[in-house]
């Protein structure tokens, strides 16, 4: 029987060299891939220089083909573009999503099939899972690793072309196996921010791509209680840094763009019932109404919903989910779902 050749998207960290050597082993021909995103300023992420050389001498240990596929004008435009553009609308958007729907599992598996590989690789905490002809995903074994979240938009057309092979391994796991072998990227830290936004330069990096506009901070019945720089200098949720000061916690409960409006509120005036998603996909066909676990952060804790439509309501009341963030949906571990909160 041939080797099934796999195309190894390798970032320079260590979970994505861990993928590639696992694949080694289990009899697979090989090729690793580091893509060229980014040619601005970045002192984090996976669009360094330094990233892309780790990944070059990581693919050499392993003996196995590098190259570097350059998708910087795809980034731009539909990553980095977008980026912006959600800011200056009082949205808040979620760069790692887009880059994973349009560039990972969207450009990079259209170079695959042209290329003639039968599968592509990450180092994602996720794992594919089948029943029959049917691909499933599951949260990462490390739950307090996994990245299913960020994958929400994956669905058959992708996921039976997808493998993640630490996705069954902790993240203590893959380090040892990392060190083991030798790996130069055993012990790299990982990269927490956006990799094209130098660390606590965001409301910067937006002012340099589009006009500010100044605007008033209210309170919920209307009154002035401050003035801001930029709407993209908030998020909903926003506990600090909204330059207010007030003896109870005060949280942005609105954005207002078109006025340029950032309304202040307590946290039971941000709580709500529902929230309206928008751009629904589903791993496999929609699931109907039914009842939910719906997780609205990277790593934040489920809670009890049930979806209707493009509706989605909580049990119990939760903070408003920011415009342009991701919700997922599940069914234990599995994931069904998920789409942008509108």
């Amino acid at each position: 029987m041939t080797a099934p050749r796999v195309l190894v998207a390798m970032s320079g960290g260590v979970d994505s060299s861990v993928a590639a050597a696992l694949l080694l082993e289990r009899g697979c021909d090989v090729t690793g891939v580091t893509l060229k995103l980014w040619g601005g300023d970045s002192d984090s992420g996976c669009c360094s220089v330094c990233d892309v050389e780790d990944a070059r001498r990581v693919a050499a240990q392993l003996d196995i083909p590098h190259y570097v596929f350059n998708f910087s004008e795809d980034f731009t435009d539909s990553v980095v573009d977008p980026y912006v553009a959600a800011y200056g609308s009082g949205a808040t958007p979620n760069p790692c999503v887009e880059c994973n729907r349009t560039i990972k599992f969207g450009r990079l598996l259209q170079r695959a099939d042209a290329l003639g590989f039968d599968l592509l690789a990450t180092g994602h905490h996720a794992r594919v899972v089948w029943c029959g002809e049917r691909a499933g995903l599951q949260r990462g074994r490390d739950r307090a690793k996994d990245q299913s979240y960020v994958l929400y938009m994956l669905t058959q057309r992708e996921l039976t072309r997808l493998v993640f092979p630490v996705g069954e391994l902790t993240k203590p796991e893959v380090r040892a196996h990392a060190a083991r072998l030798g790996l130069r990227t055993a012990s790299k830290p990982e990269s927490m921010d956006v990799c094209f936004v130098k660390k606590g330069r965001r409301v910067d990096f937006l002012a340099a791509r589009a006009k500010m506009r100044a605007g008033v901070i209210v309170d919920t019945a209307g009154v002035a209680l401050g003035t801001h720089p930029g709407v993209a200098s908030f998020t909903i949720g926003q506990r600090r840094g909204h330059g207010v000061a007030a003896g109870e916690r005060r949280y942005v409960v609105d954005i207002d763009a078109a006025t340029a409006t950032v309304t202040l509120g307590s946290h039971d005036e941000l709580l709500r019932h529902d929230v309206t998603i928008r751009d629904l996909t589903f791993v496999d066909a929609p699931p109907g109404p039914r009842a939910l676990l719906a997780q609205v952060r990277a790593h934040g804790d489920p809670a009890d919903a049930s979806l209707d439509g493009d509706v989605l309501r909580f049990v119990e009341p939760q903070p408003r989910v920011a415009p342009g963030q991701v919700v997922a949906f599940y069914d234990g571990d599995t994931l069904v779902g998920g789409g942008i909160a509108a």
